[in-house]
């Protein structure tokens, strides 16, 4: 509950700062971009133990903060099962985003960055009729949610571009509008 709090009040905080940076101009601002990813889970925290995984969801909000740092509120959803039950995970946080851009020398079509996600993942598992075993042997999804990514995105024009988001858990590939 305590990692709930937490997470809430970090997202809060993000929301209730003074966010003017305007996505990728010239001055190399960013922000003001909603991203809506794609991915498949691949281990043991986005991955039942003995189960199957639908697609990751994940949507985020990025607000610049800084010159080359955003921060972004996001929201995933996935689902694991196997023969008797099916578990719902949505982490839910704010990933902190520093964009290489200008170390790089990348030309205005592309961005780099890495980042850091920070929040927390609310499960809810259900049974299947007549299972009596252990139900906590199945729970294989850690309340605190950590995930370092390193990414790109190409802009496809001013209010459109395809990212490419890997990651420590779940990588995505989607859209950003801008």
């Amino acid at each position: 509950m305590k990692t709930i709090t937490i997470t809430i009040a970090l997202v809060l905080l993000t929301l209730g700062t003074n966010l003017s940076a305007q996505r990728h101009s010239s001055s190399n601002e960013y922000g003001n971009t909603l991203n809506i990813g794609l991915g498949i889970g691949g281990y043991s925290g986005y991955y039942g133990y003995y189960g199957n995984t639908l697609p990751v969801f994940n949507l985020n909000y990025e607000f610049g903060v800084a010159r080359n740092f955003t921060l972004a509120p996001f929201i995933s959803f996935y689902s694991y099962s196997d023969a008797n039950y099916r578990s719902y995970v949505t982490p839910i946080g704010v990933k902190g985003t520093y964009y290489l851009d200008q170390l790089l020398h990348a030309g205005s079509d592309w961005d780099f960055y890495v980042a850091g996600s920070l929040g927390a993942d609310i499960e809810t598992t259900t049974w299947n009729d007549g299972y009596n075993g252990d139900r906590s042997y199945y729970k294989s999804v850690d309340p605190l949610y950590l995930d370092f990514h390193l990414g790109t995105e190409y802009h496809i024009s001013r209010k459109v571009g395809l990212f490419l988001d890997f990651s420590t858990g779940v990588s995505t590939i989607g859209i950003a509008i801008h």
